[in-house]
């Protein structure tokens, strides 16, 4: 979705003539930013959600990403970089209960003078950040119906195993 349409569709639910008040804008501003860019042969302006796109690429830093996250009382997840799917599931669901594993014990670890510095929380938020990315890059493989070739190689290993032994062959 466009930055323009992400506007149009909040200004449905909040008054554009509330938010001009608020900002200090005029009312013709605000709805400037629900129209496309000039350049899309539209008459909208630059809008702020366009201004944090291009931040965020002009630097590189995510903590902009985070900030704007944390205003809204969420928290930001970079995506991860390699979505291809190595063709095993259990060692894509091995990494995530590890990176589980590793969060719970650097919890344990930090906790266990029944304190937690700045420190011990920065690498608390560390792993879970980790294991934030590596479950992100199951579900997306997941969504994109990107486990197929595993799906065949079962299939293909159920159907051996039925002609080897017609009896024991798992039921499908």
């Amino acid at each position: 979705m466009q930055s323009h349409e992400v506007l149009r569709e909040v200004f449905k639910k909040t008054s554009a003539k509330q938010i001009a008040a608020d900002l200090g804008l005029s009312l013709s501003l605000i709805y400037k930013w629900t129209e496309p860019p000039a350049e899309d042969a539209g008459s909208g302006s630059n809008n702020p959600l366009d201004r944090v796109g291009q931040l965020v690429k002009s630097t590189h830093d995510p903590r902009i990403a985070q900030w704007v996250a944390e205003q809204s009382g969420g928290f930001y997840i970079r995506n991860p970089a390699n979505l291809t799917h190595p063709g095993q599931l259990i060692p894509l669901t091995n990494d995530i209960v590890q990176e589980f594993a590793d969060m719970l014990a650097t919890i344990a670890s930090s906790a266990a003078d029944n304190k937690i510095t700045a420190e011990e929380a920065k690498r608390i938020r560390a792993r879970w950040e980790e294991l934030k990315s590596v479950t992100e890059s199951f579900v997306r493989a997941c969504e994109s119906g990107n486990f197929g070739e595993v799906e065949r190689a079962a299939a293909l290993k159920n159907t051996k195993a039925e002609i080897r032994n017609p009896k024991s062959a798992p039921a499908l």
